[in-house]
């Protein structure tokens, strides 16, 4: 396979983006995307084959705009959370890949390295994304141990001022051509045992000791993009290189991927606007039986699910904007970031599901944004925590909250949370019951589900009352009042099926004919 990753070789810069006003900054942003994605090529072109034209990225990072991701006082613009939201938004309205590559960057490496380097170490990392566009990623997952972290087994000891880390890591975005690397590893002890606790190294694949050897480049289904691999660990990182937590490493690494989580928005924001768009201006000039798309009623309900996922994705931005930013601790903020990503990506999947159904036949292309989409937008309700487990991991985190508060009610438990405190009246009659804490897997994920829409509900209120248009506020609530019905209905049935092993016995319809 001809995996021809783009490679972005030291530009010279159109200007300082620390000079700019944002708005500029990202309207520079958006003019350079549609000249390189349409004038000077086609992007559904590009998607039929993996990696990008080096121009491409060659051009769109002469504007620096991972600068976003850096504080002030090394020469970035400061690392404000909303400009690193509507940097993601952006390019996803063009790229969903593209967007990813920025969110790995940012949220995934500078925004950890930023608030978690020695100065030493963030100074020589900042120096060069700004003045030689390099980037970096994070390498947690292992062929073993996917969901489960904290149970990796790459393994650092110390010896002679370096920390040698070896290992095993895949799945990382922008395998083999990031320069930097954020690993994740446990502290050998002198026994040979591996130690709880998890740390985080900065790895420089530029200097000595410090090469990763990537083993296998994947065939991934979508992100075309994006390469992805098998890396072998067998490293020594100067002591400078490892990261300081404020307390423990797994709570730094709770803090970071809640941040990460919270981010997510900004990625579906553009990704969800722009099948929007695309679907309107297909169903107005469509004709069907003499009349256009846009007269059909199941067509209008596919439409307005779509535009009430731009408003609710909406809210979640000017929430995640508001509470991510960097100078918090968002390690005990699981429920709130693991409802932000587990909704965000479901309406993500369903937006391009529901867009290729409008559009038909032509739509199940690969150069077509919509169908591509699909494949595209998936692997976002896997990574950084597959969404079955963050919705069980949403009711824990309830069930242990209404425990600590003696309250067996869910709807009074709502009402009194900070999260639900203004949805949940909009819903008493289906929340208001005694909540039987011993739960199958299986309900706590229909009643994680249930929970993260709550949650969804109160922020697209909060974006009503700061002024957003109310139609789209009433729309984008009602449709989240229709999904809660839902899975409440299916959450208060009982259901414990299994599978049955030997199914093949005496199950062959044919023999009944």
């Amino acid at each position: 396979m001809n995996h021809q990753f783009f490679s972005v070789e030291a530009p010279v810069l159109d200007q300082d983006p620390r000079n700019l006003p944002f708005s500029e900054f990202l309207n520079n942003l958006k003019e350079k995307m549609r000249h390189v994605f349409h004038v000077r090529a086609d992007i559904n072109q590009m998607a039929l084959k993996r990696g990008m034209p080096p121009f491409v990225m060659r051009e769109i990072m002469s504007l620096n705009p991972l600068s976003v991701g850096i504080p002030a006082e090394f020469g970035g613009r400061g690392c404000h959370m909303e400009e690193n939201i509507a940097l993601l938004e952006a390019a996803s309205y063009e790229s969903l890949a593209l967007s990813l590559t920025f969110g790995i960057n940012s949220a995934l490496f500078l925004q950890p390295v930023g608030k978690y380097a020695q100065y030493e170490a963030k100074a020589a990392v900042f120096e060069r994304f700004l003045n030689q566009q390099n980037m970096g990623g994070l390498m947690i997952t292992e062929p073993s141990f996917g969901s489960d972290a904290l149970n990796m087994r790459t393994s650092y000891t110390e010896k002679d001022g370096k920390y040698h880390i070896k290992g095993t890591k895949h799945w990382a975005g922008l395998t083999g051509w990031a320069e930097f690397w954020l690993l994740t590893a446990r502290e050998r002890g002198e026994s040979g045992d591996l130690k709880r606790d998890i740390d985080f190294f900065i790895c420089d694949v530029n200097s000595p000791g410090q090469q990763i050897v990537v083993e296998e480049f994947y065939e991934n289904l979508g992100l075309y993009q994006i390469p992805y691999g098998r890396n072998r660990l067998d490293v020594e990182i100067p002591l400078v290189q490892k990261l300081v937590p404020e307390t423990t490493g797994v709570k730094m690494m709770l803090d970071l991927l809640h941040r990460s989580r919270m981010q997510f928005p900004g990625m579906a924001m553009g990704f969800i606007h722009r099948l929007l768009d695309e679907s309107i201006a297909h169903i107005n000039h469509r004709q069907i039986g003499g009349k256009t798309l846009f007269t059909y009623d199941q067509v209008q309900q596919r439409l307005a699910k779509l535009q009430a996922s731009y408003t609710i994705c909406s809210a979640m931005c000017l929430n995640s904007a508001e509470k991510a930013g960097v100078e918090n601790d968002l390690s005990p903020h699981g429920l709130e970031a693991n409802s932000v990503k587990s909704v965000v990506t479901d309406l993500m999947q369903e937006a391009a599901q529901s867009a290729t159904q409008l559009v038909g036949a032509q739509a199940y292309k690969l150069n077509h944004i919509a169908g591509r989409g699909i494949t595209d937008s998936r692997p976002f309700q896997i990574f950084e925590g597959s969404n079955d487990i963050l919705y069980a991991q949403i009711t824990d985190s309830l069930v242990k909250m209404m425990k600590k508060a003696r309250e067996n009610n869910l709807f009074r438990f709502l009402k009194s949370f900070d999260l639900t405190s203004k949805s949940a009246s909009f819903m008493k009659d289906l929340l208001d019951f005694d909540l039987n804490t011993a739960l199958s897997q299986r309900k706590m994920v229909e009643l994680g589900q249930v929970v993260g829409r709550i949650v969804s509900f109160e922020m697209v209120i909060n974006l009503g009352e700061k002024g957003f248009r109310s139609d789209l506020i009433d729309n984008g609530l009602t449709m989240l009042k229709q999904e809660i019905v839902s899975l409440m209905s299916s959450f208060k049935v009982h259901n414990d099926t299994q599978l049955v092993q030997d199914y093949q016995d005496n199950s062959s319809w044919l023999k009944f004919v």
